[in-house]
């Protein structure tokens, strides 16, 4: 850290319309501007039938992006070190339209 630009120090608060959800769906959607994550809960209703039902969409800048992706590696990794490695199921991408 530069000792002439010192950390300014960070204030969090809630907006009055802040909501926490559970999602077990992310969706990503990328132009040259930003990325679009839409996040929801997925049900299987049948072994033929799924259904997604999208409740809340984020736009980040290509920094927050990465800012994101950084994060959530470094968290993942002490995750796995405390409770072992996690496993992902095989999945089936979506053939969606990139903005």
């Amino acid at each position: 850290m530069n000792p002439s630009h010192p950390q300014p120090k960070i204030n969090l608060s809630q907006t009055p319309d802040y909501r926490e959800i559970y999602s077990n769906s992310v969706q990503v959607r990328v132009s040259v501007w930003d990325f679009f994550l839409v996040f929801g809960r997925i049900h299987q209703e049948t072994p033929e039938q799924v259904s997604v039902q999208n409740s809340t969409g984020v736009y980040l800048s290509p920094q927050q992006a990465k800012a994101l992706w950084n994060i959530l590696g470094q968290n993942l990794a002490q995750y796995e070190q405390t409770f072992g490695a996690l496993a992902l199921e095989p999945q089936v991408l979506p053939r969606g339209p990139v903005h």
